[in-house]
């Protein structure tokens, strides 16, 4: 299976004073505003390491499920946040904490479950950078 999903961006004036907007093919993004301030301060609208950490955090939840399914279990709820690291030098991190609910699932197999959606989530794999993930069964 070969799927292709897009996404535009739209750009206006300097890195700094100037204005963008992004949009996806599905319109859940459409001319949403993102700029200096909303990358590097506190404005209003988004920013491509916001965008990157949803990808990220989304992908290894689905993932994650697809593991347990195949494991003979089903998840209550899988709660991941992802928090991506800037700097000078580029995307450093990508840290995903976890909290999840799995009936009946034991927490040496949690683990090697949550290791392979770690390292093999399409968005892990895309990223040339350090991965973690802080996990905790309830």
């Amino acid at each position: 299976m070969k799927i292709a999903r897009n996404a535009s961006a739209h750009w206006a004036g300097t890195g700094k004073e100037g204005k963008g907007n992004l949009t996806t093919a599905s319109t859940v993004l459409n001319q949403t505003q993102y700029s200096f301030n909303t990358r590097f301060a506190d404005g209003v609208g988004t920013n491509p390491e916001e965008l990157v950490a949803a990808a990220h955090a989304g992908c290894f939840a689905m993932q994650l499920a697809f593991n347990i399914q195949g494991a003979g279990f089903a998840a209550d709820s899988l709660d991941v946040k992802c928090t991506i690291t800037l700097e000078e030098a580029g995307i450093t991190s990508s840290k995903l904490t976890l909290t999840a609910s799995v009936p009946g699932l034991d927490k040496a197999k949690f683990d090697e479950l949550v290791d392979h959606a770690e390292h093999n989530c399409p968005i892990s794999k895309l990223f040339n950078t350090t991965i973690s993930v802080d996990a905790t069964l309830v």
